[in-house]
């Protein structure tokens, strides 16, 4: 995954990661450089990676990393060419290991670099209302609107044509053209992950954006998580409607539409043409397959195949729940 907006401090040696998660191996040459740390699908030759689920196994077995954080019972997936690094908790290493490599990416305090777009490069070629403000790495094409109170904040680049609403935060985010973002909306703040413990929590680095295609539109008060390991995506001509949650990872294929008050679990990869209705609820690590409609109200915990119809929780052939429930 290519970022434009987090700087990767590595390569380091295998031997300084060994050495952040308190390990120690005599079967990995320690000398050996390994530049980044990415997802199963992505990761190349000198990647560390991780994998901590059988859900994941083709991907696993697949990789090109040369190292991968996992468990003992999953080591065996991996390829010869991929030297496993054993733990206990997979993502709590994984969360250690991505802040050494991007240690700007965990928090997302306020963005301080902002100043007022009527002092900024933008001033004339951008309608704006009040009290709007722009951060550093900001590009803005031709004929936009921003409304009153909104904050475009470090690493975003909009598209031509587009309109951001009133009271909106933007940051680390790439926005096609033609889009259309209501009012209230906060896009590319990190997800909820962080890992539970018995003094503090700690906090999972997000070091993805959000990518947001042509002639889309986000409803007011919609939050969209930018994703932790990879992008989480809007796909093109989709509509979300009022108060939608997207989490990290998410990706929405085209042509879909989402009704209110859906929220969208870490990971879920939904198809094209897929209908929702409000208040449903998906589960994270899902594939909803193209030409879906989820009726409102719904609660989806399984992979949905291509072309279904499915309503209540948890959620069923909408026949076989319209039989279940005459």
């Amino acid at each position: 995954m290519f970022n434009p907006f987090f700087s990767n401090h590595g390569p380091f040696k295998i031997i300084d990661i060994l050495q952040a998660l308190n390990l120690n191996s005599d079967e990995i040459n320690k000398d050996e450089d390994v530049n980044d740390i990415k997802d199963l699908l992505t990761s190349n030759t000198n990647n560390i990676t991780f994998f901590h689920s059988k859900k994941y196994k083709d991907l696993a077995s697949n990789t090109k990393a040369s190292f991968c954080i996992t468990t003992e019972n999953l080591k065996e997936i991996l390829p010869d060419t991929c030297s496993p690094i054993i733990v206990k908790n997979v993502l709590l290493a994984t969360s250690v290991v991505t802040a050494k490599f991007y240690p700007n990416s965990i928090n997302d305090n306020f963005d301080n670099s902002t100043d007022l777009i009527d002092k900024t490069i933008f001033k004339d070629k951008v309608r704006f209302g009040k009290n709007v403000l722009i951060g550093d790495n900001v590009s803005i094409g031709s004929n936009c609107m921003i409304g009153h109170n909104t904050i475009i904040e470090r690493n975003v680049s909009i598209g031509d044509n587009c309109t951001i609403g009133s009271n909106s935060i933007i940051r680390n985010t790439l926005i096609g053209n033609n889009v259309k973002i209501l009012d209230n909306c906060v896009i590319g703040k990190h997800g909820f992950g962080f890992f539970p413990d018995k003094r503090t929590n700690v906090r999972y680095p997000h070091i993805g954006m959000v990518i947001i295609e042509d002639y889309c539109e986000i409803g007011c008060g919609s939050t969209i998580d930018r994703g932790s390991m990879s992008n989480t995506i809007i796909g093109k001509n989709t509509y979300l409607d009022n108060q939608i949650h997207v989490a990290h990872n998410v990706k929405i294929g085209e042509n879909c539409i989402i009704a209110g008050q859906v929220g969208i679990a870490g990971s879920t990869i939904l198809g094209k043409n897929i209908k929702i209705g409000g208040q449903a609820g998906i589960s994270g690590h899902l594939k909803i397959g193209d030409n879906v409609d989820i009726a409102g109200g719904s609660g989806v915990i399984r992979d949905i195949p291509d072309n279904s119809k499915v309503m209540g929780y948890p959620a069923k052939n909408i026949r076989d729940f319209l039989k279940e429930n005459k």
